[in-house]
């Protein structure tokens, strides 16, 4: 069953995104007008989907701010908000703090602290168990922490080890009804394998870019470009009722963004 999503938080890209982290030199930097236009079309893929959107003013201290994704974990029973790893981007759930307190009330907001470190790239909800990446953005205290405060909610998180890769949804996304696409070392992923997923699907690698997708109510929003991910995106689609939207993501690919990363969905 669908997650039932309404709002979703975004944050302009700010000029200063041409500066983002990347570890893709080799794709160039983000064109800053594209990068523009690819938002705005994200946005409208989110409207599509049935959320009313949150757009925050671009923050041009932060070149990698659009990626709000990495400043909290949005639950059913309230937000976690994150400490991410790279000291240029501490600021950046602290700013999202405000925001976060116009939809949850004060026991509905817990925090990660230092030493602790988790980025919400790190995070896949499967129902009310949370599937967490141990990489170099979200490290063994942060997800002690988090744990901790999904327990106090009712609900379970466990660890899966990160090597190759930026975030644990780099990798590959849950997208409801049982089906999971995964790519590169999530093949082999024994935290994926015990049967509690219907489908694993087996991105090829040069698709793996588009293994990363977000399922929102009766929409599935991926990357244009991937259609081996498309056709079985459509097929799960065809039997669970969703239709796919496909967005250009060439600019936020270049600084280690993708679907996800660009939202904060709830």
């Amino acid at each position: 069953m669908a997650s039932n999503f309404t709002h979703a938080i975004v944050r302009r890209p700010a000029r200063s995104v041409i500066d983002g982290i990347t570890t893709s030199p080799e794709l160039g930097r983000p064109e800053y007008g594209r990068a523009l236009a690819q938002h705005d079309a994200y946005v409208g893929a989110l409207q599509e989907a049935g959320l009313e959107v949150t757009v925050l003013p671009a923050l041009e201290a932060y070149p990698d701010s659009v990626f709000v994704e990495d400043t909290a974990v949005v639950t059913p029973k309230g937000a976690i908000i994150d400490l991410p790893a790279t000291a240029s981007r501490h600021d950046e759930a602290a700013l999202m703090e405000p925001t976060l307190r116009e939809f949850f009330a004060d026991d509905q907001i817990r925090r990660i602290e230092a030493p602790g470190t988790l980025e919400g790239g790190d995070v896949m909800m499967v129902d009310d168990h949370y599937y967490v990446g141990r990489s170099k953005r979200t490290n063994d205290e942060g997800f002690r922490q988090f744990a901790s405060h999904l327990a106090a909610w009712g609900m379970t998180a466990e660890q899966v080890p990160v090597e190759h890769i930026l975030h644990l949804k780099t990798g590959g996304t849950y997208v409801e009804d049982g089906n999971l696409l995964v790519s590169g070392e999530f093949r082999t992923a024994r935290a994926y394998r015990r049967g509690q997923f219907a489908q694993v699907f087996e991105v090829p690698d040069e698709e793996a870019y588009g293994a990363d997708c977000v399922r929102i109510n009766d929409k599935v929003i991926m990357a244009a470009g991937y259609p081996v991910v498309q056709a079985q995106l459509e097929a799960w689609g065809r039997r669970y009722g969703y239709d796919v939207i496909t967005v250009e993501m060439s600019e936020f690919r270049k600084i280690d963004g993708s679907i996800t990363c660009l939202s904060l969905r709830f």
